[in-house]
């Protein structure tokens, strides 16, 4: 598993090509946007039908990181599960492998759109975390402080493959801000040149590409009309 290792605002962190963002001197692993019960809701609501299996693929993903890392605290960036009704509505086997996680480490839940209200399911629910020079939040603000640490905008970027050109998602960061991509599994994601995105970072920013292995690229910067 190839890393990349990189700083924000003095702090040495990680960007795993899991999606998950590791600060080893904190002991700290953060993931952003689970969106766990996705296919559970999406049928709830009479959606488009996801495969059943989507969270326990995202906790085993994130169970192996855990695995690996063995993080004090783990800080999950809002949109942990896909609506209020979800916690309730997870099986004993997917509550049993998330308290396992949790035991002996300290367990963030960030809030997010989707889950506004905090889950009762054991953690810790906090508006946003501050540690050190950073600051974590589910949304970007744009006029945050230095430091700043976000989820929510899924950020995908393309990359031209033998196969064709391929999205594939990513962090971004400049000097002053980091946005995660989503831990989650079928979650989208936005395109790095929508302007939700590109009015956020200095021409200096990069993305972080995910996958077998990071992959650092500069932010593509959306072509004028």
């Amino acid at each position: 598993m190839t890393d990349t290792p990189f700083t924000l605002c003095g702090a040495s962190l990680t960007a795993r090509p899991s999606g998950a963002l590791w600060w080893a001197e904190a002991g700290i692993l953060c993931v952003a946007d689970l969106h766990l019960g996705r296919s559970e809701r999406m049928a709830r609501r009479g959606g488009t039908l996801l495969p059943p299996y989507e969270t326990r693929a995202t906790l085993d993903r994130l169970e192996a990181e855990i695995a690996a890392l063995d993080p004090r605290s783990v800080i999950c960036l809002g949109d942990s599960f896909d609506d209020q009704r979800v916690p309730d509505a997870l099986d004993e086997p997917v509550r049993w492998q998330l308290g396992t996680m949790m035991s002996g480490r300290r367990w963030i839940w960030v809030a997010g759109n989707h889950d506004p209200q905090a889950p009762d399911i054991g953690g810790t629910a906090m508006e946003e975390v501050a540690r050190g020079p950073l600051t974590f939040r589910h949304i970007a603000l744009p006029r945050a402080a230095a430091g700043e640490v976000s989820g929510h905008y899924h950020p995908k970027t393309r990359v031209r493959t033998r196969a064709g050109a391929v999205a594939r998602p990513c962090f971004v960061h400049d000097s002053r801000r980091l946005i995660l991509p989503a831990f989650g599994t079928y979650t989208g994601g936005l395109n790095c040149t929508s302007d939700a995105l590109q009015t956020l970072f200095e021409d200096d920013a990069v993305c972080i590409l995910t996958g077998n292995a990071t992959t650092t690229v500069p932010l593509r910067r959306r072509e004028s009309a």
